[in-house]
């Protein structure tokens, strides 16, 4: 039987007088993307959430793991690139910043620091590739390719002249989830459990006249895959755009949903999840995002651990953190 995960600890970052040097440290983390600063940032307040000493390094190296989703982190750095190259010459490329063309170098150092030696894994799709590392990272360990997981999102703002850029996001979200036994075993805290569904929707199917029906289809076919038994309304936050696929899915959730407008990344939907999970309280409740380009993902949120003989503790920075951040983002966006 596969061991039931846990969210075990919360790290949110905005970048609001956000500052690499209070944040990390005063060396070694100058040069790195700002990205990739945010995630590690967020990480660190996710494993002091957990107790660090306590919990990481009672789990083999070997046996961690970590997922990350972006959509915008190299964004900003590929565009300085593009001009220097065009203006000066590639002989002017940063030596430190040029190996952070490749997306998957983010999140490098995060495994470098932590040993996290199971799996490294970042997720580009767009507006779901958090939610994705939180799916796919969760399928991993139910292989047995890992037993401790790290996942999460991190952005960066657009550069000015880029498509979204009025939209940008930027900051990160980190959560920590492990199995809920060595969580109870330990007396720690469960923010609760986290399910998640990725799928497609068309965008030409969409914008068809049963675009709706079929949005409609699609979530309730990964409710039943994620094992959810309706007992009643269930609380659902819609981040959505106006696209003709945000549109199917406003439609085929209807005024029961929550709607909040889609930034140019990835970040929002685990902003949502970690709010979620910080309340600590109330019934599960479903976090849902889709793309233009036809990704689409939902998350189950399953907040607290009564099943788990996990005990609880006093209100956490993390909480605190991920409780402001979504309700800062939902002033701006009005959402």
């Amino acid at each position: 039987m596969t061991a039931e995960l846990i969210v075990s600890g919360v790290g949110t970052v905005r970048p609001e007088g956000f500052d690499f040097k209070t944040a990390l440290g005063r060396r070694g983390y100058k040069y790195l993307p700002t990205a990739s600063q945010y995630f590690l940032a967020a990480a660190k307040r996710a494993l002091a959430d957990i107790g660090q000493d306590d919990t990481l390094e009672a789990v083999d190296a070997e046996r961690r793991a970590a997922a990350v989703g972006t959509n915008s982190a190299a964004a900003s750095l590929h565009d300085a690139m593009d001009r220097t190259v065009m203006e000066t010459g590639a002989a002017d490329l940063s030596p430190v910043l040029a190996p952070y063309f490749s997306i998957n170098l983010f999140g490098s150092r995060l495994a470098t620091e932590h040993e996290l030696k199971g799996f490294n894994v970042t997720f580009v799709s767009p507006r779901v590739a958090g939610l994705e590392a939180i799916e796919t990272g969760q399928r991993a360990l139910a292989a047995g390719r890992a037993g401790w997981l790290l996942a999460g999102a991190t952005e960066q703002v657009l550069a000015e002249d880029e498509p979204g850029a009025d939209t940008s996001e930027a900051g990160a979200v980190a959560l920590v989830l492990e199995p809920a036994a060595a969580v109870a075993a330990r007396g720690g805290r469960a923010y609760g459990r986290v399910a998640v569904r990725s799928f497609f929707l068309p965008p030409a199917l969409a914008a068809g006249a049963h675009g709706a029906e079929r949005a409609r289809a699609l979530i309730d076919g990964a409710l039943e895959a994620l094992g959810h038994v309706a007992d009643g309304p269930l609380p659902i936050t819609a981040v959505l755009d106006d696209s003709p696929v945000g549109e199917a899915f406003a439609a085929a959730l209807g005024e029961r949903a929550e709607r909040v407008p889609a930034g140019a990344g990835c970040l929002e939907p685990v902003v949502r999840v970690a709010a979620a999970l910080a309340d600590g309280s109330g019934p599960a409740r479903l976090v849902l995002t889709a793309a233009a380009e036809g990704n689409a993902a939902v998350c189950l949120v399953t907040p607290g651990g009564p099943d788990t003989g996990v005990g609880t503790r006093p209100e956490t920075q993390a909480e605190t953190q991920a409780e402001t951040q979504a309700e800062a983002r939902a002033e701006e966006g009005g959402g």
